[in-house]
C-alpha cells in the first residue's frame, strides 16, 4: 500500500489522494518505532546516519514495453508531472512521444530515447508489477535521486546566425552542451562566442535568468531546452 503509483498512506493521514496529483509524500517522513506496552517511548529506526529508507520506492519506467501496454488494450499514458521541472516534464514528454511513435509504427526504439529518460534527475528505474513483483523493489540503501544533466537555459529566437536565449543555471562555453528540441533527438550546441546583456563577450552565464546572445551558424526554435552534461553514462 506504500508503493509508488498505488499509494493509499497519504489519503489514509493526510485526506490528500496519492493517486491523484495531492501525495503528502509520507514515504519520506520520518518514522519512530513504539512497542505495545511502552506508549510514549519511540525508538528511532535507521539505516545509516542519514536516515531510514524502508518506505523508499524506485521510479517506474516502461518506455522498452510500450508496445505490451498498447497491445494490452491501454489507450491512455499519464507521465508524471506534478512537482517537476519543465524540463523534466519536456524530456520525458519527448522521449516517450517519439517511443510511441516506434510502437505504433513497429519500429526498433532509437538509443537516444531510451537515454533520455536517462538525462532528468530520477531514483533507480523498475518495471512495477507490470511483470510480476519482482522488479517492484524499494531501495533501502538511499534516498538520493540520479542526474546526468543540468537545465540551463531556454532558446527565445534566432536572428542574423544569433541565438537568443535566458539563462536559467549556471554554465560555460567549456562545458559540454546540448539542444533539446520537439521531435528529434539532442544535438550538441558549440557557440563561436556569447554576449551577456550589456554586449560584453563572456565565457561564463552566472547571472539569474540574464538575457544572452551566442554566435551559431544553426537556428533553434523558440522554446528549445539548453542543458549542461555533468556525467557521462
Amino acid at each position: 500500500v506504500s508503493f509508488s503509483g498505488r499509494c493509499l498512506l497519504s489519503a489514509y493521514m493526510t485526506g490528500r489522494n496519492a493517486n491523484r496529483g495531492e501525495c503528502a509524500q509520507p514515504c519520506r517522513w520520518k518514522y519512530a518505532l513504539m512497542e505495545e506496552k511502552r506508549p510514549d517511548q519511540f525508538f528511532p529506526v535507521f539505516e545509516d546516519d542519514g536516515g531510514t529508507y524502508i518506505l523508499n520506492a524506485r521510479d517506474m519506467c516502461m518506455i522498452d514495453h510500450l508496445d505490451k501496454l498498447i497491445d494490452a488494450g491501454v489507450s491512455s499514458f499519464k507521465i508524471e508531472g506534478r512537482a517537476k521541472s519543465a524540463y523534466y516534464v519536456a524530456t520525458v514528454t519527448n522521449a516517450y512521444r517519439e517511443a510511441l511513435n516506434c510502437a505504433k509504427e513497429k519500429k526498433p526504439l532509437p538509443e537516444w530515447v531510451r537515454e533520455e529518460v536517462f538525462n532528468v534527475s530520477h531514483r533507480d528505474y523498475c518495471t512495477g508489477f507490470y511483470f510480476g513483483k519482482y522488479d517492484a523493489s524499494q531501495i533501502y540503501e538511499n534516498s538520493g535521486y540520479l542526474r546526468s544533466c543540468d537545465f540551463v537555459g531556454v532558446i527565445d529566437g534566432y536572428e542574423n546566425g544569433k541565438v537568443l536565449l535566458t539563462q536559467r543555471n549556471y554554465f560555460t562555453l567549456y562545458d559540454d552542451l546540448e539542444v533539446l528540441m520537439p521531435g528529434s533527438a539532442p544535438v550538441k550546441f558549440k557557440p563561436d562566442a556569447m554576449y551577456n546583456s550589456d554586449n560584453e563577450e563572456i565565457r561564463t552565464a552566472n547571472r539569474a535568468t540574464e538575457r544572452l546572445t551566442a554566435l551559431c551558424e544553426r537556428s533553434y526554435p523558440k522554446g528549445a531546452i539548453i542543458r549542461r552534461i555533468t556525467e557521462k553514462k
